[in-house]
Order: structure tokens, then C-alpha cells, then sequence
């Protein structure tokens, strides 16, 4: 991995300095649009060749819930009271491996259609006492990727047309063009393994392992802005056979006041503290959707990342569902 990816790594939390926020008042919608910068880093611009289609990959951000639903309003999906959950002694693999299974007997529901919107509110992690006053971010993300909107606090909804398809902004795809590529991977984690090591949508990086690409192409994709069961329960399986996972064994607390399920997986020392840090993955204990990624210290300290609040599939930009 070079040295760029690794800063953009390294400061995942931080909104990225594109030209949407060099426009005078869109200082804060690619931060509120984009906090899930790292899949952004991450994201070739090659063609993932599954369904005829070109392939992508956030989000959060975040967010890789399961934001699907049919013509019309959308679906909003909220935080569900969790029961007090301890996973000592279960292993990483069994985990996921019981995750995919629960995941793919949820029933798959019909993709949103071109026009409509996704809906996403989300906290930055860790909760700072300034966030605290600033409130909560909220975006919207057209399914089609032509267009993206957000609003801050009482302010006026801010829409900001964009070309996420086929490659027109560069690292960037559209939701719809992730949904086509995580609908096509094999149902089973060898077969996926396989199948995105074949396509490398993501380009592998010559210093790291094998286990190192998969882990780092798998947490981008995890990250998409809309999740068919199916995807996910694929992206599970072959996470499972990926070394260096360790499920936290109780539930930790999310800045969207989430109690979840943690997955840690190394990503080294810092190279200025020279301290250890984790990607998190933070899970639903009920839904078994990823409702967050961030960044921990050895020492459990959250360094950065985000949240999901809610999330819906909408008609309208600024509809919450």
C-alpha cells in the first residue's frame, strides 16, 4: 500500500478536500455526504465486470445497512433496543459465518429505482462536546449517483449535481453500480474470495499478503451506501476466511448510541505514536447489518470514523422516510 493511501487511512474521519467543498456554502456536504472518505481512497477505477456492468465502491459509512425498498415511500431503518450481549470465547469466523446465515434468511427486497434518493443519518465518532452542538449529519445520495444533497441544522437543503457512473468522477461509483456488483458475488466465501482477487476491483497493493488485499477490498465494500442481503451475506463468508479478526466480547456503544457488536482487525502501528489500531467493525446484535466503521487505539480509545443513526430509501431529497 503507498504512502497517500495509508495518510488517507490514517485520517479516515476527516472530510476529504475535493471541489465540492471549495464552492462558497458547500464547505459541509461532502462531510456531511461523504464522512465514509476511505472506500473513496480505496476505489480503482476499473471495471468490475459482473452483470454487464462497471463496478464500484463509503459508507461510515458507514453504512452498509440494508437500504432497499419499492416504488414509493421508502424504508426507514432506526436503532432497535439490544439485549445485553457477550460474545467471549466465539471466534471471528464462527461469528460471521452465523452472521451470513442470519443475513441471508432475511427476505431480499426490490432495489430503489434510478431517481430515487438514500437517506442517511449519521454521527462522527467519537462524539466530540463541538458535534454535540453542530447536531447530527444528515445527506441524501441519489440512487444513480447524478446528484447529492444535505442540510445542516435549520439551514436550507443544499443539492449538488455529480456524475458518480462509469467512471465520470474518478474513484467514485454510484450506489446502483455497487448494488449490480455485490448482487453478483457467489454465494459462498471461497467463491467470493476467488472472484474479487479475479476482478481486483480493488488494485492489490505488492507489500502487503494476500490476507491483507482481501481484508482491505472486503471493509471498502462493506462500506456501500445500499446492501442486498445476498451481498452481504457473501461479503461475511469471505471475511470469515480472512486471519486476524477478534470479536469484542460484549457490546460496545456507537456515538449514534447503537449498542453493537465489534469485529477489530489490525491495521498496525502508528507511525508517529507508535501505538497499535483497529478498524472496528460495528455491527447490529439483532439485524446483523454493518452500522459503522471506525478506528480504535490499543487501548480502545476511539480515534475516528461514523455511525448510523437512521437510514431510508426516499422519493424526494429531504424526505427522512
Amino acid at each position: 500500500m503507498d504512502e497517500m493511501t495509508e495518510v488517507r487511512e490514517l485520517r479516515a474521519h476527516v472530510p476529504v478536500p475535493d471541489r465540492a467543498r471549495l464552492a462558497p456554502g458547500r464547505a459541509r456536504l461532502t462531510e456531511a455526504v461523504r464522512a465514509r472518505e476511505t472506500r473513496h481512497a480505496l476505489w480503482r477505477r476499473r471495471e468490475f465486470a459482473v452483470v454487464a456492468v462497471v463496478a464500484a465502491v463509503t459508507a461510515v459509512a458507514v453504512a452498509a445497512t440494508l437500504l432497499v425498498g419499492g416504488k414509493g415511500a421508502g424504508r426507514t431503518v432506526h436503532p432497535a433496543a439490544t439485549p445485553s450481549v457477550r460474545y467471549k470465547g466465539v471466534s471471528a469466523a464462527e461469528f460471521l459465518r452465523q452472521a451470513a446465515d442470519a443475513v441471508q434468511a432475511q427476505p431480499e427486497r426490490a432495489a430503489p429505482t434510478a431517481k430515487q434518493w438514500i437517506y442517511i443519518k449519521s454521527a462522527q465518532e467519537p462524539l466530540e462536546k463541538s458535534r454535540r452542538f453542530m447536531g447530527d449529519q444528515e445527506s441524501w445520495i441519489r440512487f444513480d449517483g447524478s446528484a447529492m444533497a444535505s442540510r445542516m441544522g435549520n439551514e436550507p437543503l443544499d443539492i449538488s449535481k455529480m456524475h458518480l457512473e462509469n467512471g465520470a468522477e474518478g474513484d467514485d461509483r454510484s450506489a446502483r453500480e455497487m448494488y449490480r456488483v455485490l448482487v453478483a458475488l457467489p454465494a459462498d466465501g471461497t467463491g467470493t474470495l476467488k472472484a474479487l482477487r479475479e476482478r481486483n476491483a480493488i488494485a492489490d497493493s505488492k507489500e502487503l499478503s494476500q490476507a491483507r488485499n482481501d481484508y482491505f477490498e472486503i471493509r471498502v465494500l462493506l462500506s456501500a451506501d445500499v446492501m442486498p442481503a445476498k451481498g452481504l451475506a457473501s461479503l461475511y463468508r469471505a471475511l470469515a476466511l480472512v486471519p486476524g479478526g477478534k470479536v469484542t466480547d460484549h457490546l460496545v456503544k456507537t456515538a449514534a448510541g447503537r449498542r453493537v457488536i465489534a469485529v477489530d482487525y489490525s491495521r498496525g502501528k502508528n507511525p508517529r505514536s507508535g501505538k497499535s489500531m483497529a478498524d472496528q467493525l460495528l455491527i447490529d446484535p439483532q439485524t446483523y447489518q454493518v452500522v459503522g466503521m471506525r478506528i480504535v487505539a490499543g487501548d480502545g480509545k476511539v480515534l475516528g470514523g461514523d455511525s448510523l443513526i437512521a437510514t431510508a430509501v426516499v422519493n424526494r431529497a429531504g424526505d427522512r422516510g
